[in-house]
């Protein structure tokens, strides 16, 4: 009896043991699966549906928004070339390819898994043979709904949101503190010198007009809101110059171009000059309005009308 007792057992062992294999078999195969699906995200761009990486490793930017990027702290491995002169972004951006819309060769060699760019750039369909490519048209959100855009679009919604909230509240607070000072009346204006023209800036283009208009609730002069306020920009000469002129003057300035237009009467007898009330910056750094650099503007304005 015992000797048939034995045989049994080892049967039952070995059928308990092929299910418990073939369980484990079927665990891992769906483990591999639910992995698989993981590894990518359908993100809602304008122009649809698209499948990205969960977790993007080598992106390109072909316009506006490495600073996005970087400010999520996502692998970049081609920019275009302004942000390749930012010198905000030289440390980051040092070993990182200059590239553009026409470029494929070169963006085909970065094997990038993610392009980014404005929806004016070109060659969009061979790109996006190259890698899932995603554009945005400028203006069509908010600056800060753009970042959260791009928050989506590399999964890290949470981080975007989070640097928002708070971007807002030490905005909102720096922005009461200069009206205090300056007087709520006081008006701003954004100029800029850039090839040999002269432009004047409404809310939303860059250069710290987000913050000052949009958050701080500066006022701007009467000549900007009915000129510039449309389009985000307004070209002008030296000699109407004086109109567009706020009580305070951000000059978004280029050092590699001819700025003696500074030198003129024109521009020393508009009263911002006289009373010290110009504030200067670096055009290739103050560019943008992506969190690296919006940062670096929301600094430059407390320690400039404030004194700190």
């Amino acid at each position: 009896m015992k000797k048939l007792l034995i045989p049994f057992t080892l049967l039952f062992f070995l059928i308990i043991s092929a299910c418990g294999n073939e369980s484990t078999g079927n665990e891992n195969k769906s483990t591999t699966e639910d992995k698989g699906k993981s590894e990518t995200i359908t993100y809602q761009s304008e122009n649809g549906p698209i499948e990205v990486p969960a977790d993007p490793q080598r992106v390109v930017v072909l316009s506006s928004f490495a600073g996005n990027v970087m400010a999520l702290d996502v692998n970049l491995v081609g920019v275009d070339s302004w942000s390749k002169m930012n010198p905000r972004f030289d440390g980051t951006l040092k070993d990182v390819e200059e590239v553009s819309d026409e470029s494929l060769e070169k963006i085909i060699e970065l094997e990038p898994d993610l392009i980014i760019g404005l929806s004016t750039i070109k060659n969009i369909d061979k790109l996006n043979e190259i890698a899932p490519t995603v554009t945005y048209t400028y203006g069509k959100v908010d600056y800060l709904t753009q970042h959260l855009e791009i928050g989506k679009l590399l999964n890290k919604e949470e981080e975007a949101q989070a640097w928002v909230d708070d971007f807002k509240k030490r905005a909102h607070a720096a922005g009461e503190d200069i009206k205090a000072k300056i007087g709520a009346d006081s008006t701003v204006s954004v100029i800029e010198n850039f090839d040999k023209q002269l432009y004047v800036y409404g809310d939303n283009w860059g250069r710290g007009t987000e913050i000052l208009y949009q958050e701080m609730k500066l006022p701007m002069p009467k000549k900007v809101k009915e000129t510039a306020l449309k389009d985000g920009y307004y070209a002008l000469s030296l000699e109407v110059l004086p109109e567009f002129a706020g009580d305070y003057v951000i000059f978004s300035k280029d050092k590699d171009t001819d700025n003696s237009f500074q030198e003129t009467d024109t521009y020393k007898n508009i009263p911002a000059v006289k009373n010290n009330q110009v504030f200067e910056v670096n055009m290739k750094e103050f560019y943008f309005n992506d969190p690296i650099t919006l940062d670096f503007q929301l600094d430059f304005f407390i320690d400039s009308f404030l004194g700190n």
